[in-house]
């Protein structure tokens, strides 16, 4: 892959340097928060070779795989410091659901690196330590121990910093005042201590997350109001002073005991669901995990378990759930990998059945499975069974890190020795089942090459009108052919029309194109009007649906011309051959031409 390419294509379809107000990359993915969404092209991202699918919700997220930190170290080259303020524009575009997911992701998504490897640590210490290798009562362990619970202990301190960076408010004094509630004589004034007369609650706050949370945001509303009311000269101690010394006696009387409450009801509304509910939940989270990555959904389970493993130091659902989603999507693709006779396909599910293997499902998910229902059903097959018997067994999640085989030491548990004996069971069921699902239900999409001897088809008019050359549209990407070779026609009638036998490949979300393949191969473009995206979907009105097979001459689209002429658009109608490579295109009639007139020649080359 050329990174600096693909890094290129995809800043300009998201709308340039100038549209980015902020960016960040996870396992898999380039995440945009733009300050103007309508500006991306969905459509010619996914298109950039490299880009394995794109998804538009709060963030534009560019799905990468498992070259994600090559194509963002590029990316970064190309735009320097990016102003992270997010603009009034952008934040009205968008809907309130999406901005409060993407500011509560916005937390809780930067600490996951640091919990992840705190517990690996601490999972791979507990193997060493009942394998005998590592004494768990030498200063060694209790050292590493330590340095492994460090990340959770500290907790309120990340998510402090995460907090105030999403408010935009000075990170070291939010992290000051919350970090107060840490201090050891803190601690012990809060046995018994008093504050203004008002008795104070004993609460550890190390391993909390919601103190933390209410203790920023009121340190952000007290830093935005003195830094309006105070002089500019003395701003610099003053408002963070006076911010501290409000801030922090109102969390350690209201705001710090509230948060707690929280989350301890918290852990018990999912403690009290999972036990009514029980390994059902397990399975049908499992089940549906594949459609939730996909949409990028399954970021939202991130902060509930953050705060489950804070609270209760495991997690009993989402992550028991991932390994079966995970492993189940590895089984499949492995089992693609052997049925499949075309290269690209073979090579391209072995790839993404390791990185599921691994933990990371994205490149299976976009390479592979979502683009084969069998294979997609498999992979929910393999879930639902896997998680149901990770459920009925109880394994329990130690480590908040993407299951996978790397990973299983996050299933170890002293005082529960099956739960990782369960946990590896399930792993092996979830891949078996998945595997064999695969195995029998996918069946390789045979291309026009596999299936037959390429021909020549003769392809008839869509529209009736006056048929012109393509150098006459007034539109550079037609006019210079870069789409691909064909006609266009200048519609005097609302109907388009299959202009051969045909399987329908897109109906674009406007409705305003049409591409399809025909029986002998050729890929098929019909664009009714110039720039006519704009109308979003207004005066078409489409007469089939992706996926389905059209006879030459079937009524494909009815377009309101007479209105989208007087809405200021060009009705030209372009039909255009795709993929010229391997076809070539003879026109055959400029003139007046109806429905059943021939039109182009297409004629494979090598002939």
């Amino acid at each position: 892959m050329d990174y600096k390419k693909v890094a290129v294509e995809v800043l300009k379809y998201i709308g340039g340097k100038e549209n980015i107000s902020h960016l960040e990359k996870c396992s898999t993915r380039l995440r945009f928060t733009l300050k103007d969404n309508s500006k991306a092209d969905v459509k010619n991202l996914e298109k950039i070779p490299g880009v394995m699918g794109v998804r538009m919700t709060a963030q534009c997220q560019v799905i990468i795989g498992n070259e994600v930190i090559e194509v963002y170290n590029e990316v970064i080259k190309l735009i320097g410091n990016i102003n992270n303020s997010s603009s009034s524009t952008a934040k009205k575009k968008q809907k309130p659901g999406a901005v409060i997911l993407d500011f509560i992701v916005g937390i809780f998504q930067p600490l996951v690196p640091a919990i992840a490897g705190g517990g690996v640590l601490k999972s791979l210490l507990l193997v060493l330590s009942l394998m005998g290798v590592l004494n768990s009562g030498s200063d060694t362990y209790k050292i590493l121990n330590m340095i492994g619970d460090a990340p959770l202990y500290f907790l309120p301190i990340l998510v402090a910093i995460t907090t105030a960076s999403k408010l935009k408010v000075n990170h070291l004094v939010a992290l000051s005042a919350v970090g107060a509630l840490l201090l050891p004589n803190m601690s012990s004034m809060l046995k018994g201590g008093e504050l203004f007369g008002l008795g104070l609650q004993n609460i550890a706050y190390a391993y909390q997350i919601f103190p933390a949370i209410l203790t920023v945001f009121f340190y952000a509303f007290m830093e935005k109001t003195f830094t309006k009311i105070t002089p500019k000269a003395i701003r610099i101690f003053f408002v963070p002073m006076m911010s501290l010394v409000i801030t922090v006696p109102v969390s350690l009387l209201v705001l710090g005991p509230l948060g707690y409450n929280i989350g301890q009801g918290f852990a018990a509304v999912i403690l009290f669901i999972f036990g009514k509910v029980g390994w059902v939940a397990t399975a049908l989270l499992a089940a549906v995990l594949p459609f939730m990555v996909a949409t990028g959904m399954h970021k939202a389970m991130i902060p509930y378990a953050v705060a489950t493993m804070g609270e209760l130091g495991k997690e009993i659902l989402y992550l028991p759930a991932s390994l079966a989603h995970n492993i189940s999507e590895s089984g499949a693709c492995f089992a693609i990998a052997i049925k499949a006779k075309d290269k690209n396909v073979k090579s391209t599910a072995i790839s993404a059945a390791i990185s599921a293997l691994f933990g990371i499902t994205e490149p299976a998910l976009y390479g592979v499975t979502l683009q084969n229902k069998k294979a997609l059903g498999s992979v929910v097959i393999g879930s639902l069974i896997g998680g149901a018997f990770i459920g009925i067994t109880g394994v329990e999640a130690f480590v908040l890190v993407g299951p996978g085989l790397a990973s299983m030491t996050m299933y170890v548990s002293e005082k529960a020795p099956m739960n990782i004996v369960y946990a590896i069971i399930g792993f092996a069921v979830s891949f078996g089942v998945a595997f064999i699902s695969a195995l029998f239900m996918w069946k390789e999409e045979k291309t026009s090459i596999q299936s037959e001897e390429l021909k020549e088809e003769i392809l008839k008019t869509p529209v009736t009108g006056k048929a012109i050359s393509l150098s006459e549209v007034k539109d550079d990407v037609f006019s210079a052919k870069i789409v691909g070779d064909g006609v266009a026609v200048i519609p005097e009638k609302g109907e388009i029309y299959a202009p051969a036998d045909a399987e329908i490949k897109t109906l674009f979300e406007t409705n305003h194109a049409i591409g399809m393949k025909t029986d002998n191969g050729a890929e098929l473009l019909i664009h009714a009007g110039i720039d006519t995206v704009k109308l979003e979907g207004k005066y078409f009105e489409p007469f089939v649906k992706t996926g389905d097979r059209v006879k030459k001459g079937d009524l494909l689209l009815k377009v309101d011309f007479e209105s989208i002429k007087k809405e200021g658009f060009d009705p030209v109608t372009v039909l255009v051959v795709t993929n010229g490579d391997k076809f070539g295109v003879k026109t055959l009639n400029l003139s007046k031409v109806n429905k059943n007139d021939d039109l182009l020649l297409v004629t494979p080359k090598g002939e």
